[in-house]
């Protein structure tokens, strides 16, 4: 067949379109393959250097290149897995800009754009939680379910979505809470904390939140990153703060750095497996082998969940940055740190270094678990018990209160132990924390027995359980349905101790977060705890105030909290009997004064030689 010249080129120039679309459609599937994280950063940052973790078949034999003039490419880092690249970015003089990073190997070209945003200047200023707030603790799984269509999603690894199965996923999501927000800033509380709220796309569905698949992305089954971000700024309008819990020390075992490893590095122990011995005392252990130390920090927390090695530069920087990026991005008011001593040690301080270098006001809290207070003490920031570095972390969580509230305030107090006698030896131990209000006091959460093992008869130890949470020095944390008497034993399952909150679904019989729908004594505890919170709200004295306390007389325990020339004192009645006070032992609390408010019964007292009170009453008296 012949052909006319002008078919010719008219043929030559349709197929070089065509090659030039075929090229086009390659590099823009090529491109469509790569993940960057974090997929957006910020102009401004005092941090100057970016990690951007680039992943995509084969990434690692192509060189890359910025196209923007303000943006430099420090350095470029190919991993043991060919389909990972670090790129680190010089960005101490860029501007808000979207620019190109150009990937080429050969005559392979693969364009990606990235942008940096403008930074919200108030971001830097964010001012953390502390002593003046009461943090309210939910597990999103099981406070609420405000969107049933996100219950059963296409996820990479099956689960189901049941009720009835404690250790299922219930279907509590995000927009469940915004739901009942009004609801907790009625109750009076000022800031929420969260169990992990990032993607766990785990065999069985990881409904607590510890084992993170994706650490840039909400798990679905709980809503989407704009809907927590829309959270947390309805948070914000009702005056209230957002924590957010993240775990550095382990990922999930689902998670893609499991399926594609980037280095053998990137986690301790991949081969043989070792399970972590739990024992956190070798960190202050005079005597501590370096077998049994490195096997706590470096072995496995469970099965489930791999170790991460913060060692590797590579993993502390994605890591550090990670906890940046959910604060800018979403304006978290504060953190809480998970396992923390399981965590490399000198990682966590630089983690800490470089949040408070970009928001000097920030608060971070570290699960640190002793049952003594001077293996707590010893993570806190500036802490005379440490001498290792000094931590920087600023708060830490009071296991010892907790385990000793569960039996303290149910059992008869002694002249020389039980009850409140024990509260009191616990309290004069405070001396060894440095900043004690800066410590995080709570009576349950959601790894431990609930406060209310089982359905109460009455009130008594629950009100001076409440009561003392909330006026000793310290950060007071409530577990979610303590003021609807929610009980459980973790020896039952976990999922005793994390039970759904009647009404939080749409079929519920019941709806409790409505005082219709609870009983006459729910109502009274959400009310007694309702009334103490709204008190506390602004109150500097027990914010900042110093504390004065003695030692219980005739199973009454009396301490003051004091600033300036105010007080509060508060007396326990800690016995099932009647008791008779002589108020001369506490002239230096009292100061002569003739009468006092009543916080709980709301009467002015009048002060005579002698206080009368019944069993396991509580007063707070404003003097």
């Amino acid at each position: 067949m012949k052909m006319a010249v002008s078919d010719f080129f008219n043929f030559f120039s349709m197929k070089k379109i065509y090659f030039y679309f075929l090229l086009f459609l390659s590099v823009r599937l090529s491109a469509q393959q790569l993940s960057i994280e974090p997929a957006f950063w910020w102009s401004g940052m005092q941090e100057s250097e970016l990690q951007l973790m680039v992943y995509g078949s084969n990434i690692a034999d192509y060189k890359a290149a910025i196209t923007s003039p303000h943006v430099y490419l420090k350095e470029s880092v190919a991993l043991e897995s060919p389909n990972y690249k670090l790129l680190y970015l010089d960005i101490s003089k860029s501007v808000p800009e979207t620019f190109d990073i150009v990937f080429t190997n050969g005559k392979k070209k693969i364009t990606i754009p990235y942008e940096l945003k403008q930074r919200d200047p108030s971001r830097k200023n964010v001012k953390g939680f502390d002593s003046s707030d009461v943090l309210y603790l939910i597990m999103p799984d099981r406070f609420a379910n405000g969107d049933p269509t996100n219950d059963q999603l296409p996820m990479r690894m099956p689960y189901k979505v049941d009720r009835n199965d404690p250790n299922a996923r219930h279907g509590g999501d995000l927009k469940g809470i915004s739901d009942h927000l009004d609801y907790l800033h009625n109750l009076g509380v000022t800031a929420i904390w969260l169990n992990p709220v990032l993607e766990n796309d785990m065999d069985g569905g990881s409904y607590h939140g510890y084992a993170t698949t994706n650490y840039y992305r909400v798990d679905p089954r709980f809503g989407s990153n704009d809907e927590y971000v829309k959270l947390i700024e309805d948070t914000h309008a009702k005056g209230m703060k957002v924590v957010m819990d993240m775990i550095f020390n382990h990922c999930g075992s689902d998670h893609p750095w499991m399926k594609d490893i980037p280095s053998k590095d990137w986690f301790n122990n991949l081969d043989p497996y070792v399970q972590t011995t739990h024992v956190k005392e070798v960190y202050y252990d005079l005597y501590a082998s370096q077998y049994d130390t490195k096997q706590m920090t470096d072995g496995w927390f469970v099965p489930s969940m791999p170790d991460l090695n913060q060692r590797n530069r590579h993993v502390a920087k994605y890591l550090i940055q990670n906890s940046i990026w959910w604060i800018e991005y979403a304006g978290v008011d504060g953190i809480r740190q998970d396992t923390y001593p399981y965590a490399d040690y000198q990682m966590m301080i630089d983690w800490c270094r470089a949040i408070e270098n970009e928001y000097p006001n920030y608060n971070i809290v570290g699960e640190a678990w002793y049952n003594n207070p001077v293996g707590t003490a010893f993570w806190q920031k500036d802490s005379k018990l440490n001498n290792k570095e000094n931590t920087q972390l600023k708060s830490v969580m009071d296991f010892r209160l907790m385990g000793l509230a569960h039996s303290a305030f149910f059992e008869e107090t002694g002249e020389w132990g039980g009850g409140l006698r024990n509260i009191y030896e616990h309290m004069a131990t405070d001396y060894v924390y440095p900043d004690i209000y800066n410590v995080l006091r709570f009576l349950d959460n959601h790894d431990t027995d609930r406060f209310l093992p089982e359905m109460l008869k009455n009130l008594d130890s629950f009100k001076q359980g409440i009561t003392f949470l909330l006026t000793i020095p310290g950060i007071p944390q409530i577990y979610y349905g303590t003021e609807l008497l929610m009980n459980g034993n973790k020896s039952r399952s976990d999922g005793d101790i994390r039970k759904d909150v009647p009404g939080g679904w749409p079929n519920d019989s019941v709806d409790q977060f409505t005082a219709e729908g609870r009983s006459e004594l729910q109502n009274e505890a959400f009310n007694f705890m309702q009334k103490l919170l709204k008190w506390r709200q602004g109150n500097e004295i027990l914010a900042k105030g110093k504390m004065k306390h003695y030692v219980p007389q005739n199973g009454v325990y009396v301490y003051e909290r004091y600033l300036n020339d105010k007080s509060i004192v508060v007396f326990m009645n800690g016995t099932s009997k009647e008791a008779s006070i002589d108020l001369g032992r506490y002239t230096e609390s009292i100061n002569n004064r003739k009468t006092a408010n009543d916080i709980i019964s709301g009467q002015q007292i009048q002060f005579a030689d002698k206080l009368v009170m019944s069993p396991r009453q509580i007063m707070i008296f404003e003097i």
